[in-house]
């Protein structure tokens, strides 16, 4: 199923920006095999032509725009990632209030370790 008509009436073709990539795709492939019959409708050849040309320029932007959009977000990932991996001493806190937790929680250690200090290990 194509969204190409079968008469090649591009009035009722539906605006190559609107198919979704993979309706696009197959569309295309349709105008490749509709170019490899042997007799092929010289009325139709040249609408097909523009239509191809329109859905290969429509589907290369898109595929550009989807490897800026990867390219930014890769490396976000990965740093997020690596954030998340690392032990909880190697994070930089860049909030202030999280300093005074980690603050009150070491001054917190230390008396546990005191009070532990003066209790036998075994």
């Amino acid at each position: 199923m194509t969204a190409v008509p079968p008469s090649g009436d591009a009035d009722h073709e539906i605006p190559v920006s609107e198919l979704s990539y993979t309706k696009a795709s197959r569309e295309l492939d349709a105008i490749v095999e509709f170019f490899e019959q042997r007799e092929v409708d010289v009325d139709l050849l040249v609408a097909r032509l523009e239509r191809a040309t329109a859905i290969v320029d429509e589907l290369d932007r898109r595929i550009r725009q989807t490897r800026m959009q990867v390219e930014e977000l890769v490396p976000r990932l990965e740093a997020a990632t690596r954030a998340a991996t690392r032990p909880s001493s190697e994070v930089a806190s860049a909030d202030p209030q999280d300093e005074e937790l980690e603050e009150w929680d070491d001054e917190e250690r230390g008396d546990e370790e005191d009070s532990d200090s003066e209790r036998p290990l075994f």
